[in-house]
């Protein structure tokens, strides 16, 4: 399909500039979708985040560089972009178990992570509901904060902006302002790639507000929108079932619009929830 084709080429670009600086804006261009979509999608199908594969890729070719061979070590390092030989060997030892200098003797055990390669599988035993609703654009408020460009590094902002939220008072004041679909609070990824990342924990609101709280109007987009429940972990489930098993069948794309999460019922032991992803038909 050519979905997943778009995916393997994006693959095939990281190989041939493996030596150099990885354009994450051209990897996700060749996939056809945005920066943040290609490293989820990644992370999601590949069971690694992207950042993470890049690293064991370059450390499975130093390490066949290193073999047999009378190339320097610091030259190898900086082959692969280390310019600090300090760094490059404890990525090394991270993925290996050992330093680089034990290679060049030889007789050690090492580690190798081929380039990946997706296809379809069949799945499905599990059935997905969902609806696609068209929605014009609409104004939400709350609290933000930046995002990294490499997602992996959000996993510990998210977490901490949703503790304050619950212990600062966020959560009820942002509750007394909700009065529009999607009913809920709400976890926004603003992630495009022409403007900063950003996360909102927020409502959809058309009232006013003081300025302790910030807007955004997301924008008019086609939805796939899928429900859950569960603890609040079991939304990520939910999520990689949607870009694993879903997306590459269902005839549609990623749209350029934000990722948002409802948190319908947000108790983290029982929690509703709905996943709005933006899409487009292929």
């Amino acid at each position: 399909m050519e979905w997943i084709e778009r995916l393997n080429n994006a693959i095939n670009y990281i190989e041939e500039n493996i030596t150099a600086d990885i354009d994450y804006e051209q990897v996700a261009a060749i996939a056809c979708c945005s920066t943040y979509h290609f490293q989820r999608m990644f992370a999601y199908m590949a069971d690694v985040p992207l950042s993470e594969y890049i690293r064991r890729r370059r450390m499975t070719l130093a390490a066949v560089d290193l073999q047999g061979s009378e190339e320097k070590i610091i030259d190898v390092a900086l082959k692969y972009g280390y310019t600090s030989p300090t760094a490059f060997n404890r990525a090394f030892k991270t993925i290996h178990g050992v330093a680089p200098s034990r290679v060049k003797e030889g007789g050690v055990e090492l580690c190798a992570y081929p380039p990946v390669s997706f296809k379809i599988t069949i799945k499905g035993v599990t059935e997905m509901n969902y609806r696609i609703e068209q929605k014009p654009a609409f104004r939400i408020i709350g609290t933000w904060q930046p995002l990294h460009k490499e997602i992996e590094k959000n996993f510990e902002i998210v977490p901490q902006m949703w503790q304050k939220a619950t212990t600062d008072g966020t959560i009820p004041k942002l509750a007394a302002l909700m009065d529009q679909q999607p009913m809920g609070l709400l976890g926004v990824s603003v992630c495009n790639d022409t403007e900063d990342w950003k996360y909102f924990i927020a409502v959809a609101s058309t009232k006013d507000t003081d300025d302790s709280l910030a807007e955004y109007t997301v924008p008019a987009a086609t939805w796939a929108i899928f429900a859950g429940s569960g603890t609040n972990l079991s939304i990520q489930d939910l999520e990689q079932r949607i870009v694993t098993e879903w997306l590459p069948t269902s005839g549609y794309e990623y749209g350029n619009a934000p990722d948002i999460e409802v948190y319908i019922n947000a108790d983290p032991q029982n929690a509703q929830y709905e996943v709005w992803i933006p899409v487009i038909k292929k």
